[in-house]
């Protein structure tokens, strides 16, 4: 299958002002790709790009004062397949992990370990290690969080969404990192696009989401504690500790952000 993917966004700044962003899809499906993911602005700038410490490609611009449109319009083949279920990976001993896993054990801006330790003990010690493990922790965050727009915070911690129990995608997936790092499973954060391919069309507007990651027999291993289901059309654009590491774009000084579209729709034949 074939899935259009995009976005608009219009920033007003006041003056100058230096922008750093994560909009291109991941290096490990640009080779899907059948329209490119070519950042395009109004007006014109220049644009150089460079790879961050994760891999992720990461382009860099100066915005002029006033406004500026920022988006893309894409095409990428897709399997059509839902994500895998692993049922059988393993979990590794921390002393067998390989060395580049082992920053996803530690505790980071949004995902605290040391405050959530002894809950995700006390909730998660007596089940199965490996995948059933990961699968109860996202079954628990799925079921303890109340999912609303209404709730977003762009400043809330896996503690606090553990405390107030709303959110929306990225407090899911922070609270579940977070608590498979207490159990000494490596867990990364992920942005990307992921529609309503499959599933009933959701009457909340689109916009890019948050899943995770584990380290799980050899491999990392895709969850999704907000949906808590397979899905179809899950597109990665990076991938960090948590998302402090990969916003959608970094701006070095006053803005306002105007208008933001993201659209991820099954091409029809």
């Amino acid at each position: 299958m074939q899935i259009r993917v995009g976005y608009e966004l219009i920033y007003e700044c006041a003056h100058p002002t230096p922008m750093i962003l994560a909009l291109n899809v991941h290096f490990s499906r640009v080779s899907d790709l059948v329209a490119p993911d070519l950042i395009r602005t109004t007006p014109p700038v220049p644009i150089t790009a460079y790879r961050d410490g994760y891999g992720n490609w990461r382009s860099r611009i100066v915005s002029p004062a006033g406004e500026i449109r920022i988006s893309t319009n894409a095409v990428i083949n897709d399997s059509g397949l839902p994500d895998e279920i692993a049922a059988g990976a393993i979990q590794h001993a921390v002393e067998d992990l390989p060395e580049e896993t082992l920053v996803f054990l530690l505790g980071s801006r949004y995902c605290e370990t040391d405050s959530l330790s002894e809950a995700a003990w006390d909730l998660f010690g007596h089940t199965a290690l490996g995948w059933p493990r990961v699968q109860a922790v996202c079954d628990f965050v799925h079921r303890h969080i109340t999912f609303g727009y209404q709730h977003s915070r762009a400043t809330r911690t896996a503690k606090e969404a553990f405390e107030e129990r709303v959110g929306v995608c990225r407090d899911y997936t922070h609270l579940a990192i977070a608590l498979c790092r207490s159990l000494n499973i490596p867990a990364r954060y992920c942005t990307g696009y992921l529609g309503d391919i499959g599933v009933p069309p959701s009457s909340d507007a689109m916009d890019f989401s948050a899943w995770f990651e584990a380290y799980l027999g050899g491999r990392w291993v895709t969850f999704d504690p907000r949906n808590n289901e397979p899905r179809i059309g899950r597109i990665l654009i990076a991938y960090g500790r948590d998302a402090a590491d990969v916003p959608i774009s970094h701006t070095f000084g006053p803005n306002e952000l105007k208008g933001f579209r993201v659209w991820t729709d099954e091409v029809t034949p």
